[in-house]
């Protein structure tokens, strides 16, 4: 049996009538760059998250740089965030001046709200929660530090699309949260996507200005800014796929009880944990597994993808060797990154393919 590690073919046999549709009239239209499609998505993506603006932008990561930007951050800042995610959550820091203070990780994979206070300093400016996985992150407890300190929350939640914590969508606790639509994502485009979301006003409308040139209206440029839009096709894309994302949001999870309930028996692997009063909607499914790579390797002789998020925790990054970072700073981060190991995880999956899946690793760890 071969088991994709994500089936996005699958995914467009389901809506094929749809998508086919939508691009034909960006295409008959000529709706590439900006334009109703854009407009109707920002809308819409806004309005199911519960939120007075969306900017889409041209990927994830841009997203996060220009909130940056956009807040004033830079030379001399600080901005705090998790030691285990994307390098763009970082990387996006850097870009601005700014310095990146990381912070070790919990049991959940996320960032240890008991360890951020240490890290605030007179520079420190924001943190930057990462929903890594499609976990929220503790929420009411971060915004609690932000408002004792006065800092900025922007939320990363490249992976967490309409996840929920304590029954509010992450998203929408910051001043302003980032999107990715990579893709392999939950609400993923066909190409590189991104979005902004805000209910502050001033924010939201520098936003927009500086992923356009810096310009509202056309050749109108009222500061120096990027090149970062939403283009018409994957926004038509993004709103097919917008009126399913909750039930494949359903389907992610109720594939994620049974992958645990089938992994119980097993002492060599740690299944994923969800936080209490978590909406977890696993945009990956990831495991601790003892001999790790040999798993790894096993799976893939039998036909099944496997995938590491990420092979290298980011304060061991040799871009990051100028923090002179100690391993033991970061200790569950450091024990995690040899161990994890993302299993395949899509809302398509059937539970006779988690079984292979399952299967197969009690054949590695029991084999003689």
């Amino acid at each position: 049996m071969k088991i994709e590690f994500v089936d996005l073919k699958k995914q467009y046999l389901s809506i094929k009538t749809e998508i086919d549709n939508a691009i034909n009239n960006v295409i008959k239209e000529s709706a590439f760059i900006k334009g109703k499609y854009v407009t109707e998505f920002e809308d819409e993506f806004a309005k199911k998250n519960g939120i007075k603006h969306c900017i889409g932008v041209g990927n994830g990561t841009d997203a996060i740089f220009i909130v940056l930007k956009m807040l004033g951050i830079g030379v001399g800042d600080e901005v705090i965030t998790t030691a285990h995610s994307w390098i763009a959550t970082s990387e996006t820091i850097s870009q601005t001046g700014a310095k990146p203070v990381f912070v070790d990780i919990d049991e959940y994979y996320l960032i240890n709200v008991e360890k951020i206070e240490e890290k605030i300093t007179k520079r420190t400016k924001a943190i930057i929660p990462v929903h890594l996985y499609g976990q929220p992150c503790e929420m009411d407890n971060i915004m609690a530090i932000a408002k004792k300190h006065n800092l900025y929350i922007i939320e990363d939640c490249a992976q967490a699309h309409f996840a929920e914590f304590k029954g509010q969508k992450v998203g929408t606790f910051g001043i302003a949260s980032t999107f990715s639509f990579y893709p392999g994502k939950n609400l993923g485009a066909y190409g590189d996507a991104g979005a902004i979301i805000t209910d502050d006003d001033e924010l939201a409308n520098k936003c927009r200005m500086f992923s356009n040139h810096g310009a509202l209206v056309k050749h109108h440029h009222e500061i120096e800014g990027i090149n970062s839009r939403l283009d018409g096709l994957q926004a038509a894309i993004l709103s097919v796929k917008l009126k399913y994302i909750d039930k494949w949001n359903q389907k992610r999870l109720e594939n994620a009880i049974i992958y645990n309930e089938l992994l119980e028996e097993i002492s060599q692997i740690r299944k994923p944990k969800i936080k209490k009063y978590s909406n977890h909607i696993f945009h990956v499914f990831c495991i601790q597994a003892v001999r790790r790579d040999e798993l790894k390797s096993y799976l893939f002789g039998n036909g099944i993808e496997t995938q590491i998020h990420y092979p290298q925790m980011l304060p061991f990054m040799p871009a990051y060797n100028y923090l002179m970072i100690a391993n033991e700073d970061f200790q569950e981060a450091f024990s995690m990154q040899d161990k994890i190991l993302s299993l395949p995880m899509y809302p398509e999956l059937m539970r006779e393919n988690i079984a292979f899946i399952v299967s197969t690793i009690k054949e590695f760890y029991y084999r003689r």
